[in-house]
């Protein structure tokens, strides 16, 4: 009984003082870390990523890279600003590297420090399918689904101390943390259910911030029919973080109409000039 109210009380405290809301979707999400702090730590972690990987030579795959992250960028700076939330980003220094690994592979570190590896290109093929990527994973960053995950470890791993001191008197174990909470380790366990949560949602907030940036979200569709085509197998969908592809391909198409509506408007298209397999938006 007396663990079961120590247990209440911490999630009374998180509840009170930790609450902040996703962008776009509204939703309520537990945030018990420091943004300075945790750009901090990625940012430690993202130069020392750089200095064990190639970084790619090529100059016109680096380039479209570094222009497709650019633009999706300035789409979730210009939202934000649009919206009163600036400060929620101005920590932000973007950075868009292509590193040589035959994985199919990106991601974006808080602080907006984003990897895509070569092995991803052939799967992506032009712009607007690297762009349904990297707006994916820099959704995960601005929606701090990372710090979301790493408040809820600390909470339940290490009895709701803060982040200083966990890095303090645990450091080992707040690294190890910190790698799973920001997909950079693998977990099955009690946060397993938040990861398809947040994978929903990047989707959603990916496809708008793409659209803003003038990429055109429908092919978000066929770029995950050929990422299902390329996999030779796939785990059972209760245990991967990540949602079967199917079920992924039928929730973008459920928020296309949505993503759409900011595609228009980027690019002063009207609705008539497009077929559309999943209904007008």
């Amino acid at each position: 009984m007396k663990r079961n109210w120590k247990e209440f009380t911490l999630l009374l405290t998180a509840f009170l003082f930790g609450c902040a809301e996703v962008p776009i979707t509204g939703r309520s999400q537990l945030n018990l870390v420091p943004d300075s702090l945790v750009n901090s730590m990625a940012l430690e972690e993202y130069q020392a990523f750089l200095k064990e990987n190639k970084v790619s030579t090529d100059p016109q795959k680096t380039a479209m890279v570094r222009e497709v992250g650019k633009r999706i960028a300035g789409a979730v700076e210009t939202y934000f600003r649009q919206q009163g939330l600036a400060s929620q980003i101005s920590g932000f220094s973007w950075e868009f590297n292509l590193v040589e690994n035959e994985e199919k592979n990106a991601w974006c570190m808080p602080g907006g420090k984003v990897v895509v590896y070569t092995g991803l290109l052939p799967i992506t093929q032009d712009e607007n399918g690297l762009a349904v990527v990297m707006s994916h994973e820099i959704a995960h960053a601005v929606a701090r689904h990372g710090s979301e995950r790493m408040s809820q470890g600390l909470l339940y791993q290490m009895g709701g101390m803060a982040l200083s001191e966990a890095i303090q008197n645990h450091p080992a174990a707040t690294q190890q943390l910190f790698m799973q909470s920001y997909g950079l380790g693998a977990q099955i366990g009690v946060l397993l259910p938040y990861s398809r949560l947040h994978e929903k949602e990047a989707d959603r907030l990916g496809l708008i911030f793409m659209g803003m940036a003038g990429y055109n979200p429908q092919t978000a569709v066929d770029f995950w029919k050929r990422m299902a085509a390329d996999k030779s197998a796939s785990p059972p969908e209760f245990l991967s973080t990540h949602p079967s592809d199917q079920t992924r391909i039928q929730a973008i198409q459920e928020v296309l109409p949505e993503a759409m509506r900011y595609y228009y408007r980027a690019t002063g298209q009207t609705p008539q000039m497009y077929q559309y397999p999943f209904g007008k938006p």
